[in-house]
């Protein structure tokens, strides 16, 4: 077999001066003190956990920074884990695997609800936080609705995300929620004044939501307005990767309108590369433009720019070699395919770092709990140092 066009292996410190780190900024230090987050109280109040599914490789990522400047950005600011261990169950049960911190064995065309609580229903549980404080953007399909919560008998529907796929299609759970919202006057021409009775809306005063349910016309004029406001130009979006590209514009605008305390992203485009390269490294190139759209629009906010925390890292990586259609399966086994690069940013991880010690994807649920302040009973990774 060929190899796919050859990129430099970037060793540690060429990876650094990539990334535009400080070199005194970036010396090495003991195993777990590398792993990211301070001893001190967590400062993150808001967290964005991006699964750049699909299967991807490190070598068109974060080897590759001509291909992912954002994401590159964000690795200079924040601690990269380039031996991330993953597991190859599938993308289905790989993805799960990250939102439920335990390996999830799952078929290729499965698409039952996992038996373990996700990071959603922890925190949503756990933490008392309200339905309009936790979603999950996806491309949508049956098997991404199932990330939103688990068949657990202690969690479940009445704690799980609200779903929204880059098509604008909101979750029966979040439509009920639609129920309780307070009247909403015609939007106009102020934008922040419509975002402002948008939220107000979904978080009533205390004299409205003890009122119940308004006026039953209202609901379609807010359902209506949510669809405009959220799916805004992802008409316009089309091409390899369309569906990655208008899930991080919508869950973009997501955190915008609601300022979520959890906000999730589930891609898969990438699995085109099993039919093209090029297209494959196309989707990762787009994902990244919007990647840095929504990195943007986090800093332009006063609230979230101090407080927010991300994660990138996808389920798994691809084959070392190109198959006979000049693509890239899954399936050899091989280091590219069992080693993905996680980046880590926020208020709480060091800045301009590169792990020398192992992680796993599964790790990362807690160590959102732990941001949180809540325990994951169920997930099976070890949450990084807070």
């Amino acid at each position: 077999m060929k190899h796919p066009p050859e990129l430099p292996r970037v060793d540690r410190r060429d990876f650094l001066r990539i990334a535009g780190a400080g070199a005194g900024a970036l010396a090495l230090g003991g195993p777990r003190a590398l792993a990211a987050i301070s001893a001190a109280a967590p400062k993150t109040r808001h967290v964005v956990l991006v699964a750049f599914a699909g299967g991807v490789r490190s070598r068109e990522t974060i080897h590759a920074p001509q291909n992912v400047p954002n994401l590159m950005r964000l690795a200079s600011e924040g601690t990269v884990f380039p031996e991330t261990t993953v597991q190859n169950v599938g993308h289905y049960g790989a993805t799960l695997s990250i939102f439920t911190g335990r390996t999830e064995v799952a078929g290729i065309r499965e698409n039952l609800r996992g038996p373990n609580p996700t990071i959603f229903e922890y925190v949503r549980r756990h933490a008392g936080l309200s339905p309009t404080d936790v979603w999950l953007a996806s491309t949508g399909g049956d098997q991404q609705v199932n990330y939103a919560y688990s068949t657990h008998p202690d969690y479940g529907p009445a704690y799980g995300a609200n779903l929204v796929s880059g098509e604008g299609i909101f979750n029966p759970e979040f439509k009920g929620l639609l129920e309780t919202f307070g009247r909403i006057e015609a939007p106009d021409d102020k934008r922040e004044t419509r975002l402002q009775r948008l939220r107000d809306a979904v978080r009533p005063p205390a004299a409205v939501a003890a009122t119940g349910p308004n006026d039953p016309e209202s609901v379609p004029r807010v359902a209506r307005y949510l669809l405009e406001e959220l799916s805004s130009g992802t008409t316009r979006l089309t091409g390899p990767g369309a569906a990655d590209a208008k899930a991080i514009r919508i869950a973009t605008n997501v955190m915008r309108i609601f300022r979520p305390r959890l906000l999730g992203i589930s891609l898969g485009q990438a699995d085109c590369a099993h039919g093209s390269y090029n297209d494959y490294v196309e989707v990762i190139r787009r994902n990244d433009v919007e990647l840095g759209k929504l990195l943007d629009s986090i800093r332009a906010d006063e609230e979230l720019r101090d407080s927010t925390a991300l994660f990138v890292l996808p389920e798994f990586g691809r084959d070392r070699d190109l198959n006979e259609r000049r693509g890239l399966d899954h399936g050899d086994g091989s280091e590219e395919l069992l080693r993905v690069g996680l980046v880590a940013w926020g208020p709480d991880f060091r800045r301009g770092r590169v792990a020398t010690d192992a992680v796993k994807s599964i790790d990362v649920c807690p160590t959102i709990g732990k941001l949180f302040g809540v325990r994951t009973d169920a997930a099976r990774g070890t949450a990084l140092r807070v």
